[in-house]
């Protein structure tokens, strides 16, 4: 009877143990690209960007072994947005920041982990002062917005996984607080991103 009750023990405490050592929690770093579409508003002002790359970092805890949150901050190089305002262009050198929170939902085929994912997001439109801004007047602009995104993580060990996905940013679309600028228009930011992903 005792030995019964000692291997019950033991099987109870390395079943914990296993438990204990389960990986809740992963962080990834990912290259990503910065896709912004041509913008016409009613107020014949046009917006034109050329496509920005950059780098993403993402912390994720699972909450059940296939739901986790997630926290975002991605920044860009820089890219070019020209407002053209009839009859003048003015080209501002931007970089772009994101910080964004995301429920994210896993699915799980064997090594093939697919997921989907979205949440509220803050963008930050920082101009760059040099030659390629035109204006001089623009100014650092924040807009809250949201995130979404699918993709699918590939293991290759227990601790590692290779992440690529398809973001979208929707936020409205910025005017540097200059009101000649203004669209009055929310666009979609089209955002993929390949990555690495460690869990501990």
């Amino acid at each position: 009877m005792k030995k019964i009750a000692f291997i019950a023990i033991l099987l109870a405490a390395c079943v914990a143990a296993g438990r204990a050592q389960e990986s809740r929690q992963d962080v990834s770093v990912s290259g990503m690209g910065l896709i912004e579409p041509y913008i016409v508003s009613s107020s014949n002002v046009q917006l034109h960007s050329n496509a920005a790359y950059g780098a993403l970092a993402s912390y994720r805890f699972m909450l059940t072994p296939s739901s986790a949150i997630e926290g975002n901050y991605g920044i860009t190089y820089q890219n070019s947005n020209t407002f053209y305002v009839n009859p003048v262009y003015y080209p501002i050198l931007t970089r772009n920041q994101e910080i964004s929170f995301a429920y994210v939902r896993t699915f799980t085929f064997k090594k093939f982990n697919p997921f989907i994912e979205g949440g509220p997001a803050a963008y930050v439109f920082m101009p760059i002062f040099n030659m390629g801004t035109r204006s001089l007047d623009v100014k650092q602009q924040m807009e809250i917005g949201a995130m979404y995104g699918a993709g699918i993580a590939y293991e290759i060990s227990p601790s590692f996984d290779i992440r690529v996905e398809m973001r979208g940013n929707v936020t409205k679309v910025p005017n540097f607080q200059l009101p000649l600028f203004s669209t009055n228009k929310w666009y979609n930011i089209y955002n993929p991103a390949v990555g690495v992903a460690y869990h501990f």
